[in-house]
């Protein structure tokens, strides 16, 4: 039998409907932020993720999935939104003179050791805003996803990490006095750190390896090559996260591992999860659009990595019921199949969203009860029994001091409605 590919995973439904529940939870909050949503291709060219993540970056080297199309050009299935993202904008002229907020959701695909909260094909949602130069944005993403742990229930099993990387020109002397340290302690690195010394030095940071971690002790310290403006920034932005009641911890070892970013980094982190702690991430990007061939234009956003947002959820709320059915409707006599699929097709109309499911396949009302109890409903709808005409029988599931009601039809569905 052929198995999903390694890394790869099926949501099955038992645990689709947490899935969607989720994911519309984010969704709605970001709608409500105004957001807009933009919907990108799977694939792009290569050269838009070598030029806007980094050719020295390990999602570049090691990562990608890439292949060639029959006319020769080099493809590559998106292992991150934010290039594609400006690249759609950018395109289509929605960055000239114009201010953004969009969001975008779906997999993503990197070349990674599969364990668990890491697959090789895994669930985004992401947003960003364009033409914003403030920390006020900042803010905004960062309350955003505080919003959205709140909601879900997960608040208090995620914390904000946050760091600057200042302008581009800071971050660029920091990494070569972090070299200058480094390489002479370069033969005591672990293997990660001494292949990343040359091509991408500030991810040494993030080395979980405690041999490494102490030679980073005495490691110049970001913070000291920040410009005026950039802790200014920086600084605007710790009050207003302070006004809004929104705690978080300075990291300075926290750098993100994508070349385009500068100034504002922030990760929002768990405990919960083991090695993959790291549950959404992002920060301020502001020269990725004309490093891709555009305009000079400011621009932060943030991804939330699905996977480990469900593990937590999992943990919170472990009894979470996955239900596939509202309301399940009975037919009690075989020559009334034609009648209960458009008595089902009516409340359906009426509440469009109600999950309704006819029985099938005949058999007696007790095998249809112990299927709609299976299914999750809440009530069953009997169609078929011995009523007065514009009438139907309602039989609650999950309280049996309501129990079984016959009532006239509109009341039916108006009770049915109230689920």
């Amino acid at each position: 039998m052929v198995k999903a590919v390694r890394g790869m995973r099926d949501i099955l439904p038992t645990h689709s409907e947490r899935w969607r529940q989720v994911e519309a939870t984010i969704l709605r909050i970001l709608r409500s932020y105004s957001y807009a949503e933009i919907r990108l291709p799977l694939l792009e060219y290569t050269e838009l993720f070598a030029r806007g993540v980094g050719e020295a970056t390990d999602i570049i080297e090691k990562e990608m999935y890439s292949l060639a199309d029959r006319d020769g050009d080099s493809l590559s299935l998106r292992p991150e939104g934010t290039a594609s993202c400006v690249r759609a904008l950018e395109e289509h002229g929605l960055l000239y003179n114009q201010t953004q907020r969009v969001f975008y959701a779906g997999p993503m695909f990197r070349y990674e050791k599969p364990q668990k909260g890491r697959y090789r094909q895994f669930s985004q949602i992401g947003a960003e805003a364009y033409g914003f130069a403030g920390p006020d944005l900042d803010a905004e993403l960062i309350a955003l996803g505080h919003t959205c742990w709140q909601q879900l229930g997960i608040g208090d099993r995620v914390h904000l990490q946050l760091n600057t990387l200042g302008s581009g020109a800071a971050r660029l002397a920091f990494r070569q006095a972090l070299l200058d340290y480094l390489q002479p302690h370069a033969e005591a690195l672990d293997p990660d750190s001494q292949r990343r010394l040359q091509s991408n030095p500030l991810r040494i940071l993030d080395s979980k390896i405690a041999s490494t971690q102490a030679i980073l002790q005495d490691a110049p310290q970001l913070l000291d090559f920040v410009d005026a403006d950039g802790l200014e920034h920086f600084q605007a932005l710790q009050s207003l996260l302070q006004q809004l009641d929104i705690p978080y911890q300075l990291n300075p070892n926290l750098v993100r591992g994508l070349d385009y970013y500068t100034h504002t980094v922030f990760e929002w982190v768990t405990d919960d999860l083991g090695a993959q702690g790291a549950v959404c991430a992002g920060g301020r990007y502001d020269g990725l659009v004309e490093r891709l061939g555009g305009r000079d234009t400011p621009a932060v956003g943030f991804a939330i990595g699905l996977d480990r947002v469900m593990l937590l959820h999992e943990l919170a709320q472990p009894d979470h019921s996955d239900i596939s059915a509202d309301v399940y409707v009975c037919v009690t006599n075989a020559d009334c199949l034609g009648a209960a699929m458009q008595c089902a097709q009516r409340l359906r109309e009426a509440a469009p969203d109600l999950r309704v499911r006819v029985h099938m396949g005949g058999g007696q009302l007790k095998k249809q009860f112990k299927r709609a109890d299976a299914s999750g409903a809440t009530w069953a709808l009997l169609c078929g029994a011995e009523t007065q005409e514009d009438e139907l029988v309602i039989k609650h599931l999950r309280d049996a001091a309501i129990g079984q009601r016959q009532l006239p039809a509109g009341e039916a569905l108006n009770q049915l409605q109230q689920i």
